[in-house]
């Protein structure tokens, strides 16, 4: 099974991880709305809502860029609205668009607080939200529906909140929709999912935090590859899961995962938050 004809929608998605689902997507044929905020130039950071759609339709993929602020509840629903009268439907949602900020409790103002929850919690849970009576209507007509959320497995152990407690809570708030959406619309026939590296991913995002050594990650395709394999899979059957990368690959016999290391022959990696 391939996405061929899948009709797609991916928040944040004009760079890094998301741009790297949706040229995925595309080689097979599918319509994707990119649905972020840059569609001028960034002054650090490439990429645009409409360089991706120029990648994407480069790819073989239908491609629909919206300016978006995942943060506003009117643009998150006409931007679905739009995407679906588009397309005609929507089948695959991708929760990807998130805020970061790696500081601890007194170091964290209620700027940057309240950005990481309006963009990671209440965001994905908005976007899901709208999306859900067009994936509903994908299931009804057996288009096996999927929404798929960068996010990673839950754990309360205190090491993954004692250096930035606001940003795990922020990050474990997407990975909470994932556990009750999955639950709430499973009679429906619609997959929700989660998916998170074991490794931490070159992107330009990761390259802004000081300290960190990009070569001793992997590339966003690890994360497509992954992504693929999971929205091929039976929404009726592939749901509630918290998948980690390599561990999604390896279900399909993918071992050598050489090609995706920024530096190939590089054993020593650096590793991402939440797993241990």
């Amino acid at each position: 099974m391939n996405l061929a004809g899948k009709r797609i929608f991916i928040t944040g998605g004009s760079r890094g991880i998301g741009l790297a689902i949706a040229l995925r997507a595309a080689r097979d044929g599918a319509s994707v709305a990119i649905a972020a905020k840059t569609a001028e130039p960034h002054s650090s950071l490439p990429g645009t809502i409409f360089t991706a759609a120029t990648e994407i339709e480069a790819a073989g993929g239908t491609a629909l860029p919206i300016q978006c602020d995942i943060r506003d509840e009117a643009q998150i629903a006409a931007a679905i609205a739009q995407t679906a009268q588009a397309f005609g439907g929507i089948d695959i949602l991708i929760n990807n668009a998130s805020a970061i900020n790696l500081t601890k409790t007194e170091a964290t103002p209620a700027k940057r607080f309240d950005l990481m929850f309006d963009v990671n919690v209440r965001g994905t849970f908005l976007t899901s939200q709208a999306a859900i009576p067009y994936l509903r209507e994908s299931a009804a007509a057996g288009r096996n529906p999927h929404i798929l959320t960068l996010s990673p497995p839950l754990s309360m152990k205190p090491k993954w909140f004692k250096n930035h407690v606001a940003y795990t809570m922020a990050k474990y708030g997407m990975s909470m929709c994932v556990l009750g959406m999955s639950e709430e619309f499973k009679r429906d026939g619609i997959a929700v999912n989660a998916l998170w590296p074991r490794t931490a991913i070159d992107t330009a995002a990761l390259a802004m935090i000081p300290g960190i050594d990009t070569s001793t990650c992997r590339t966003p395709e690890i994360l497509s590859d992954s992504a693929h394999i999971i929205l091929t899979r039976d929404s009726k059957e592939c749901t509630g899961n918290f998948f980690v990368d390599d561990e999604v690959l390896a279900s399909e016999g993918i071992t050598d995962l050489d090609k995706y290391a920024v530096v190939p022959g590089t054993t020593d990696f650096l590793l991402d938050f939440f797993l241990d």
